[in-house]
């Protein structure tokens, strides 16, 4: 990425990536609590972060068009994040997206959840291809350079080579940042990718229900305590949350 931001049109300071224009298997598991309670319980085994300091998780999102209806659901959930890290220390997050043609751009470290509101409210889906490869070299500068815990990647479809994404998970998965990959939809091309990659790098994948934000945002915020604290941070979770406690209590 450039040292420079550069200052897109909605007025807030974020980066093309690399290469982008400055215009921009196994039977599928039922969607809903059984395949979020699967998700935390893999994030559960991995291995915890140190108590009390700052996580660094970044956030990525396909906003191509179809993506228009998850993205303001996005808007009004992120700040789940924010608050479930304030009870473990502290989390910052750097917002990634693409959408159009060859736009894919990243914001500066943010932690505060009204700007980073403020932020995603002012961008806009536009259709285009997904452009995930671009998102997982983003992710592997940060982790090299800046420490990041973990990314969260939310999308609904891939179109470009499985061989290569799981070659860039997997050199992920070698610096210990786990992908979360969270898919709206049963699209089966996509669901095959996102497990592989979500494997390769010791991360966790799992399915949502279209417009499902109850979901979405327990899924968030697993990933964001994981970012904060690792394990012991999801039982703190289930202490203080019904929801959560259901479900870490289907757990084996």
């Amino acid at each position: 990425m450039s040292d420079v931001p550069s200052k897109s049109r909605f007025g807030s300071k974020t980066s093309p990536l690399e290469g982008t224009s400055d215009e921009g298997l196994p039977q599928a598991e039922p969607s809903g609590g059984d395949a979020i309670a699967a998700f935390v319980a893999q994030v559960r085994a991995m291995a915890p972060a140190t108590q009390g300091a700052r996580g660094r998780l970044v956030f990525a999102l396909d906003a191509t068009l179809s993506r228009q209806p998850t993205w303001d659901m996005a808007c009004a959930l992120q700040a789940e994040m924010f608050r479930e890290a304030a009870a473990l220390g502290s989390l910052d997050i750097r917002l990634v997206y693409y959408r159009g043609f060859s736009e894919c751009r990243a914001t500066g470290w943010i932690s505060d959840s009204s700007e980073l509101a403020r932020l995603m409210g002012k961008i806009d889906c536009r259709g285009g291809k997904t452009q995930i490869g671009k998102i997982l070299g983003e992710a592997r500068r940060n982790a090299t350079a800046e420490g990041i815990r973990a990314v969260v990647f939310v999308g609904d479809a891939m179109e470009e080579s499985v061989d290569e994404l799981c070659a860039r998970a997997g050199e992920l998965g070698l610096l210990k940042v786990p992908l979360f990959m969270f898919q709206e939809g049963n699209d089966p091309v996509a669901e095959q990718a996102f497990r592989e990659m979500a494997r390769l790098s010791g991360g966790a994948w799992c399915r949502f229900d279209p417009g499902a934000a109850a979901q979405l945002r327990d899924l968030l915020r697993a990933a964001a305590a994981y970012a904060a604290g690792g394990r012991e941070a999801l039982r703190r979770l289930a202490a203080a949350e019904s929801g959560a406690a259901l479900l870490l209590g289907q757990m084996t």
